[in-house]
């Protein structure tokens, strides 16, 4: 068949023939005289199949003429199916370092093999969503082989493109002629579907604005994928997969940073380097940025611009290279929220810590919770905020932070923005002072809590913003408070010794006791201080510093009740730097102190002390007896403790007779006791202490000749410790290890033990 032989052609020819006008044939076909214009003229490149064959009859064409016309229109039917797709694809170079990304192409892939036809790349601005995009695409073009096209859809525009915009590109650019494109968007959505059924191609849309600009574009048929990057989420797209894109991992951010400034530097300068990154949040944009101000400015060094960077307020402005800005970036995404989901996003720059809650982003933004949840929503779509990995807390990027503070102090008035700073520190604080007194001391009626777990829980979760209000409140002298914080929490840090900065918050504590002149509550604060030197930071000689000055201070004010209690402190450390006989002393004064003291605000802590201590010297039964006489107490006033405090001691006083117990070469028994304490532990949340069971029964049941358990309890221990940090861990982890390789293989399979 002539290939330059149209059905336009054909049937202008066959009319003229047949002597008659686009009128005469309409009427005789059934079609319309728009329909055959468009036909004769090339708009359309053939008829259906059924308006071909009424076509051929009005002519009156039959034999090789009939035969050719109804040929040559189905050639055109095929050819307006599948047009000749231009090659090589249109996609926009891709950038030649992108790097850390390989496990994101890995997880659009596997969408992409789960039958994923469209897949949106969301995440904070500047976080590399195009880049991603562009070089997915490009890695991914093999497999499309009829095309590969991006349409920049200038989302964050003050004037986006419009969908009949973008599909006027699309069509263009798969070959349909321009004079062949209709003018509704419907009938142009309706031609891209046509012209790409049955092909495998590759569509990026970037930059997209929301979903209706996103909708008529979504034509591609089964095999073909549309890449979508926006920064809003899109969640209105029935059919579409999300692929969140995180900041870079550090070693990642180094490798760009080193792509840009050279690996020399990088390596010549490595602290400085990763602090650079970590000034950056890991953000792709701004760590170019920061690497192009250095590939540009080869006198700098990269300490240099770190303490340009470090200064918070000046940050955002430093972050910027040419016509690459990262303030720029949230600019354009904050100019499009709605006027109070706007005024949510700066005010939730009151908030200090990583992270925060519904309860919280209301009292900082003025507004009840079903609202501020509304807004939140708004902002997580617009991936200013983002939901964090446990229900109903949300978080900033560190840079997005700074840009909210600097809107909310460039937007709201001083007096504004102090009495939410107020109540936002007022809030924190005083719950946070709530819960660990009901922690320690049980419900309070008219309180904030109904139960001592939901203090404890909200005390867990909300840690990170009252440690930095405790700080803030410090730096802005409210020393009742901080004092008040400082105490309540005691109990509360208990088996809670690791990953939480107890050293700083107590020692804040002691200095607002002085300041306040608050003798006794400085003993306390600094007994508090020796105890988070030596849990948390394994620092017994620092410790042993603290409680010493706490004793001078005890004894001048006279304070006989913490006397004892700071003597007790006191023998607990020096038994840990292996001075028993002096510890004794101490002790021993304790004692005497003891039955003047509430069982639970002291008396159990002294006799376990002295217990630990007999054990060390080795007089077992004496030392067994003292904590049997601690369970006997504890047993018999249970009934005085106004919350479950008792726990703490219990655990104490089992674990204090497992080791006399083993002391006394009664093996099994020991390992039952210890077995007591590790579950009591457990149930409290001690979970270092847990694993110091766990340890104590493995070498127990080992010596008692039970191998195979004793493997899985130290087994068990090192998987609790597995991910913990302090010193305290690291020694229990060296020890367990130790004790793992002293006890004889078995064969069975290792799991916690009952």
């Amino acid at each position: 068949m002539d290939e330059s032989l149209t059905f336009g052609k054909l049937l202008l020819g066959h009319r003229r023939a047949a002597g008659l006008t686009q009128v005469d044939l309409a009427e005789a076909s059934g079609m319309s005289v728009r329909a055959l214009r468009d036909l004769e003229r090339g708009h359309s490149h053939a008829a259906q199949r059924r308006s071909a064959q009424a076509l051929a009859d009005a002519l009156g064409l039959d034999g090789d003429d009939r035969e050719l016309f109804l040929a040559v229109a189905r050639e055109g039917r095929r050819r307006a199916r599948t047009p000749d797709l231009p090659r090589p694809s249109e996609l926009p170079p891709a950038v030649p370092d992108l790097l850390g990304r390989e496990d994101d192409l890995a997880r659009l892939r596997s969408e992409i093999a789960s039958g994923a036809g469209v897949i949106a790349i969301i995440g904070y601005p500047g976080v590399g969503k195009t880049a991603l995009a562009v070089w997915a695409a490009h890695r991914l073009r093999d497999e499309f082989p009829d095309g590969c096209f991006a349409v920049d859809l200038r989302g964050m525009d003050e004037r986006p493109v419009t969908s009949r915009e973008a599909l006027d590109q699309l069509l263009r650019a798969l070959g349909v002629a321009p004079q062949r494109i209709p003018s509704p968007e419907a009938e142009q959505s309706a031609l891209l579907r046509s012209v790409v059924a049955g092909r495998r191609v590759l569509v990026l849309l970037d930059n997209a604005a929301d979903e209706a600009q996103v909708r008529p574009l979504l034509a591609a048929g089964p095999g073909s994928l549309i890449l979508i990057t926006c920064r809003q989420a899109l969640a209105g797209l029935e059919s579409a997969r999300w692929v969140w894109l995180d900041p870079l991992h550090v070693p990642d951010a180094a490798d760009l940073l080193a792509s840009i400034v050279g690996q020399d530097r990088v390596r010549a300068e490595p602290d400085a380097a990763a602090e650079l990154i970590r000034l950056c949040g890991s953000l792709p944009l701004a760590v170019r940025i920061a690497g192009n101000r250095l590939a540009t400015r080869p006198h700098w060094s990269i300490a240099y611009l770190v303490t340009q960077l470090q200064n918070e307020r000046t940050r955002l402005s430093s972050l910027s290279a040419g016509d690459l800005q990262v303030r720029l970036a949230f600019e354009m995404s904050y100019r499009r929220l709605s006027p109070a989901a706007r005024l949510v996003f700066r005010r939730l720059a009151a908030l200090p810590g990583s992270d925060f809650g519904i309860s919280s982003a209301a009292v900082a933004t003025s507004i009840t919770e079903p609202d501020v949840h509304a807004y939140l929503d708004e902002l997580i779509d617009a991936s200013l905020v983002q939901s964090s990995s446990t229900p109903g807390r949300f978080r900033f990027h560190d840079l997005i932070r700074l840009f909210a503070r600097e809107r909310w102090e460039a937007e709201d008035k001083p007096g504004d923005r102090k009495a939410l700073s107020t109540a936002v520190l007022e809030y924190l604080i005083g719950t946070a002072t709530e819960a660990g007194m009901v922690s320690r001391d049980g419900l309070r009626e008219g309180g904030r809590f109904s139960s001592r777990r939901e203090a404890v829980e909200w005390l867990d979760r909300e840690v990170s913003s009252w440690l930095a209000a405790h700080r803030e409140a410090a730096r802005l002298g409210w020393d009742r408070e901080v004092m008040a914080l400082a105490e309540a929490l005691f109990p509360y840090s208990w088996g809670r010794s690791q990953g939480r900065p107890w050293v700083e918050m107590f020692t804040l504590g002691v200095e607002a006791a002085r300041r306040l002149g608050s003798p006794e509550e400085q003993v306390r604060l600094l007994n508090f201080t020796g105890t988070a030197l030596s849990f948390s930071l394994g620092d017994n000689e620092e410790g042993l510093v603290v409680h010493r000055e706490a004793l001078k201070i005890a004894l001048e004010i006279p304070e006989e009740v913490e006397e004892g209690r700071t003597r007790s402190h006191l023998a607990r450390t020096l038994l840990r730097l292996g001075r028993p006989e002096e510890a004794l002393r101490h002790a021993g004064r304790a004692m005497e102190i003891a039955p003047r003291i509430g069982l639970w605000e002291g008396q159990c802590m002294i006799r376990n002390v002295m217990g630990s201590i007999l054990t060390t010297l080795g007089r077992y039964e004496e030392a067994l007896s003292v904590h049997r006489e601690v369970l006997a107490a504890v047993g018999d006033y249970r009934h005085e403790a106004k919350t479950d405090l008792q726990a703490y001691p219990v655990c104490e006083a089992l674990l204090g007779s497992g080791h006399a117990l083993a002391g006394l070469g009664q093996w099994r028994q020991a390992a039952k006791t210890y077995r007591e304490a590790r579950m009591l532990f457990r149930d409290n949340g001690f979970h270092v202490d847990e694993a110091e069971s766990a340890l104590s029964e493995g070498i127990a049941l080992r010596e008692a000749g039970a191998p195979a358990e004793a493997r899985k309890c130290l087994r068990f221990a090192l998987a609790i410790l597995t991910g913990m940090s302090g010193m305290r861990v690291v020694r229990q982890r060296e020890r367990a290890l130790a004790e793992l390789a002293r006890t004889p293989e078995d064969h069975q399979t290792p799991g916690a033990p009952g």
